[in-house]
C-alpha cells in the first residue's frame, strides 16, 4: 500500500505542515477510508497544543471523518467497497473485556482514540477497525454530517442513555458547537426544550434549531425562575457556571449531564441533591451502536451541524478561528 499524506504537527502549539506515514500492511479487522471529510473539534486543538499532556509528535490531528472505503481486510464482513462511512473519537478497542461484550466499546480500557498515539483524519486517507467506520446513511450531506461523529455523538449518547422522552422537560447548556446539534437531537427524542445561553442573539436561532423557550443566563434571578422545572439538564458549555442554581433548576430525580469540561472543580450543596434524589452525571462520547442509531435518527430527523467549509490546506486557519470561538459553529476541512 502506498504512503498516506496528511498535516501534521511537529511540536506543541506549532503549525500544522506536510507529513506522510507508512501505515504497513492492512490488518484482518481493518478497512482504509479515502477522506473527503473531516471535522476540526475543540479536542483536536487540545491534542495540537497537549493541553491534556498526552500528544506524541509528530501527529496527525482529526476524528470526525467521512470518506469512502478503498481496501478492506481479509477479516471484515460488515462493509463493501466504495462504501461511505464516519469515523469518529474512536478507531478501535480490545474487543473481548465486559465492555465491549456489552455493546460499550467507548468505556473499553484499551480504547484506542482515532488520533492519539496513531494518526488521524487531516490526510488524505486513514484505517481503522471496521466495526469503528460507521455506513452514513445516503441523505445525511458528508459536509455537515462530519461533526456529528464527535460532537454530535457527544450530545446523542447522554440523551438517550438518560431515557429522554416525549414527557422530559430538558435543558441544553450553551449555545454552540455542541448546543446546537443538541437543541436538534432533544427536540427529536420529542421533549420540550429551553436553551441557556449568555448570547441574547442566539434566541431566534435557538428557537429555529428545536428550543421551545430560551434563558439568557445573564439575567440576574432567570435561573431562580425556572427552579424545579428540568428533568434533564445538559451542560456543553467549557466555563465555569452557577451550578448550584441549575441543580435547583431540576425537578425530583432530574439529572445533571456535564458533557463540556468546565475548568474548576463543581461544588454542590450535597441536601439539594439528597431531598429531591437528583444527580450530576458525565459523558464521553458513544458507542458504535450509539454512533448507527444516532446517524439514523439524524437523517430521520433532518439533523445536521451548521458548518463552516475550509480546504484542507486551509487546515491552519481553520484551527485558529475554532481556537479563537470564531466559528459557527463547527468547522470542516475538505479534500
Amino acid at each position: 500500500m502506498s504512503e498516506i499524506h496528511g498535516l501534521a504537527v511537529y511540536a506543541a502549539g506549532a503549525q500544522l505542515l506536510a507529513f506522510k506515514y507508512d501505515p504497513g500492511e492492512l490488518k484482518p479487522n481493518e478497512v482504509e477510508v479515502k477522506i473527503s471529510h473531516c471535522g476540526v473539534c475543540h479536542s483536536d486543538v487540545h491534542l495540537i497544543d497537549n493541553d491534556w499532556g498526552i500528544s506524541k509528535y509528530p501527529f496527525i490531528p482529526g476524528h470526525e471523518i467521512v470518506g469512502s472505503v478503498t481496501a478492506i481486510g481479509s477479516d471484515v464482513k460488515d462493509r463493501t467497497l466504495g462504501e461511505r462511512v464516519g469515523i469518529g473519537w474512536q478507531s478501535d478497542s480490545c474487543g473481548v473485556c465486559e465492555w465491549c461484550r456489552q455493546g460499550e466499546e467507548h468505556l473499553c480500557p484499551q480504547a484506542q482514540p482515532t488520533c492519539i498515539g496513531r494518526n488521524g483524519g487531516y490526510a488524505d486517507r486513514i484505517r481503522v477497525n471496521s466495526k469503528f467506520a460507521i455506513p452514513v446513511p445516503k441523505v445525511l450531506d458528508s459536509e455537515n454530517v462530519a461533526p456529528l461523529l464527535c460532537g454530535g455523538i457527544t450530545v446523542y449518547s447522554p440523551l438517550r442513555n438518560h431515557g429522554v422522552r416525549p414527557a422530559s422537560r430538558v435543558g441544553v447548556i450553551g449555545i454552540g458547537g455542541l448546543g446546537h446539534m443538541g437543541l436538534q437531537f432533544a427536540k427529536a427524542f420529542g421533549a420540550e426544550v429551553t436553551a441557556f445561553s449568555t448570547s441574547k442573539d442566539k434566541e431566534a436561532e435557538a428557537k429555529s434549531l428545536g428550543a421551545h423557550h430560551f434563558i439568557n443566563t445573564r439575567d440576574t434571578g432567570a435561573l431562580k425562575k425556572v427552579a424545579g422545572s428540568f428533568d434533564f439538564l445538559l451542560s456543553t458549555v467549557s466555563a465555569d457556571q452557577d451550578w448550584q442554581g441549575y441543580i435547583n433548576a431540576l425537578r425530583p430525580k432530574g439529572t445533571m449531564c456535564v458533557v463540556g469540561a468546565a475548568p474548576s472543580p463543581i461544588q454542590i450543596q450535597a441536601f439539594s441533591l439528597i431531598s429531591q434524589q437528583r444527580a450530576i452525571s458525565g459523558s464521553p462520547t458513544g458507542s458504535p451502536r450509539d454512533l448507527h442509531e444516532m446517524l439514523d435518527v439524524a437523517a430521520r430527523h433532518g439533523v445536521k451541524a451548521i458548518t463552516e467549509r475550509f480546504a484542507m490546506a486551509k487546515a491552519n486557519e481553520a484551527v485558529t478561528k475554532v481556537k479563537k470561538n470564531q466559528v459557527r459553529y463547527r468547522a470542516v476541512l475538505t479534500n
